[in-house]
């Protein structure tokens, strides 16, 4: 006698191919950025057509997406110098006068200015990601609808 349950569910055919020939033949870039083919003069071509693209069809977001996370944690590390540095000035200039209150700005400046400039980078992580999923789901829409008018 054998100790098969005959209510135990089957399982699921196996696909027609291995893991290892579908892993060889995926595409490796699949972020729906369409990749420049040709010559290496042709990369700014696309890039400004789909700029001045008054119709709005081409998305030029997800190119841009590392460039603007760059130069907004740029912006944020200047102001954390900015911030940092002239709130231990202050702190030393407050301590000639009340030590108490240049003590406490001084701990406030080393606490509260790197806790605000991480919400800060994670705030402007999150933005970024968040506009670069829309324009994901806009541009994967746009493919789906152009497959299902054919």
């Amino acid at each position: 006698m054998t100790d098969q349950n005959p209510s135990a569910p089957t399982p699921p055919p196996l696909p027609p191919q291995s893991a290892a020939e579908a892993a060889r033949t995926a595409d490796p870039d699949d972020t729906g950025v369409p990749t420049v083919r040709g010559d290496a003069g042709d990369v700014g071509k696309g890039f400004f057509t789909a700029l001045f693209d008054l119709s709005f069809r081409t998305f030029i977001t997800r190119r841009l997406a590392s460039v603007f996370y760059l130069v907004g944690l740029i912006a944020i590390g200047i102001g954390f110098i900015v911030y940092f540095v002239g709130g231990i000035m202050s702190a030393i200039s407050v301590m000639w006068f009340n030590v108490g209150a240049g003590v406490t700005g001084l701990i406030a400046t080393i606490i509260v200015v790197p806790v605000l400039t991480f919400l800060a980078i994670v705030l402007l992580r999150f933005i970024i990601e968040a506009v670069v999923a829309l324009i994901a789901i806009a541009e994967n829409t746009e493919r789906t609808a152009q497959h299902t008018r054919r």
